[in-house]
């Protein structure tokens, strides 16, 4: 993006309406680096992952999750390639909007409890670095709005705005992530009957186990 490649134009063209002489027009060209939803599209899945064995969530939920989030991305790309002359834009961004709040749904409810189960300092570290991401998550909608959607923002502001955030989401999230878990024991894996329920369940009778063993 740096260089200038993985950039598209979406051409959007604005009316003005006048009392006493017919409408005018004019027309705007906006940079929408489409590199950037690929890199999302990546990029959030992976922070689901971590975020979903760190709780112990289950297979299962975490796939919803995951493909709720890849359904955010895409939508968000439709809606920056959007017409304003027809609500498809905002409809887009509705769309996106709706996804992530499964997401947030998967991890704040379901996320939460099967932390908790596996103690209770896995579960406040998992509150805490949930609600940081939820946070910085949030943030990314809400410069879409001002950005792409009301165009209320320059695209050097946008870009600059994104970075900040990615920095966060990212290398910031990974660091702590690792920093902690090295030190808690309690978050270590143990993905026997990942798929129904989660990780780390001690004691969750599975297929095979004999009473007398």
């Amino acid at each position: 993006m740096a260089t200038g490649h993985a950039v598209s134009y979406n051409h959007i063209r604005v009316r003005h309406s006048h009392n006493h002489v017919p409408d005018t027009f004019h027309d705007v060209y906006r940079q929408v680096f489409w590199a950037r939803y690929v890199d999302w599209s990546l990029t959030t899945p992976l922070i689901l992952i971590n975020l979903g064995l760190l709780a112990g969530l289950s297979g299962a939920h975490l796939l919803m999750a995951i493909i709720a989030d890849v359904i955010m991305v895409l939508t968000g790309m439709f809606a920056a390639f959007g017409s304003e002359s027809t609500p498809q834009k905002w409809g887009w961004y509705a769309i996106a909007c709706i996804s992530y709040l499964v997401v947030v749904w998967h991890l704040v409810v379901n996320g939460r409890v099967q932390a908790k189960a596996r103690g209770s300092k896995v579960g406040k570290f998992f509150v805490l670095i949930l609600t940081y991401s939820l946070l910085v998550w949030t943030a990314y909608p809400i410069i879409w709005g001002i950005a792409n959607g009301a165009r209320k923002m320059s695209v050097n502001s946008e870009i600059i705005a994104y970075a900040v955030l990615d920095i966060l989401a990212k290398p910031v999230f990974g660091l702590w992530l690792l920093l902690v878990h090295a030190k808690m024991r309690e978050t270590e894996l143990d993905l026997g009957g990942f798929w129904s329920n989660g990780v780390g369940r001690e004691g969750t009778l599975r297929l095979g186990d004999d009473d007398g063993a």
